[in-house]
């Protein structure tokens, strides 16, 4: 009996598994800039789904159907709140409390003034539909002296990735993403996935660690230092 309750549940979940990767696919492409004309809505890949698992055993499909649904609630609170667009955040404490509360969070530190910044944000901006599961933003630095001073931030443009919370990396200025202007999204990208700020899977629970900051050369935000915890928790 126990083996036949871990063979279900384990199938259970795989199938679940599917559905949802099929639900966010869709999410994701509903926000690329060329979407397919052709591809069925949300609301027509629910009815697909729901009646992929019509045939399955009773206790399968209900909990498959209530999965479904939950997945479907959470797709949209999600869309309510911004992912899939790189979007600002102005106010401090907003910026704060929804790095405190997204799982995943990618933040761009800019100013209007800085030309690499400038061209961070087109990489952001390519990046946001490609992943649903995580938050992009971009803050003005001038908005948030507070974070500024905590998170020490010297030099612009500065993506700093936070998971749960907790700024786990940091990428400042264009060093690690080949010192030049014209370094490619999908350099931005790897980086990116190597912190697990990003997952291609988005049923993976990767396991991530504390990546130690490096230096960098870029435009100087100002000069003075302060010694401060890369892992700063929010």
């Amino acid at each position: 009996m126990s083996t036949f309750n871990e063979s279900t549940s384990s199938s259970q979940n795989a199938k679940v598994a599917h559905l949802t990767s099929q639900l966010l696919a869709s999410s994701s492409a509903s926000r690329r800039s060329d979407p397919d004309p052709d591809a069925p809505d949300e609301d027509e890949l629910f009815a697909e789904l729901e009646a992929e698992i019509e045939n399955d055993d009773g206790p399968l499909r209900e909990q498959g159907l209530k999965e479904l649904q939950r997945e479907m609630e959470r797709l949209k609170q999600m869309r309510e709140d911004m992912h899939g667009k790189y979007t600002e955040l102005t106010d401090e404490k907003e910026v704060i409390r929804t790095c405190s509360s997204e799982p995943h969070c990618v933040i761009h530190f800019y100013h209007s003034n800085f030309r690499r910044c400038a061209i961070m944000d087109k990489h952001m901006a390519a990046l946001a539909p490609k992943y649903f599961n995580t938050r992009f933003l971009r803050v003005f630095v001038e908005n948030v002296p507070f974070l500024v001073e905590k998170l020490g931030l010297k030099v612009l443009p500065c993506v700093i990735c936070f998971v749960k919370g907790v700024s786990k990396d940091r990428i400042i200025g264009f060093e690690e993403l080949g010192n030049a202007d014209s370094f490619s999204t999908a350099t931005l990208e790897l980086r990116l996935m190597h912190t697990g700020v990003i997952q291609k899977d988005p049923h993976s629970v990767p396991v991530v660690n504390g990546v130690s900051s490096v230096a960098a050369h870029g435009t100087r935000l100002r000069q003075d230092r302060h010694d401060d915890d890369d892992d700063f928790d929010l």
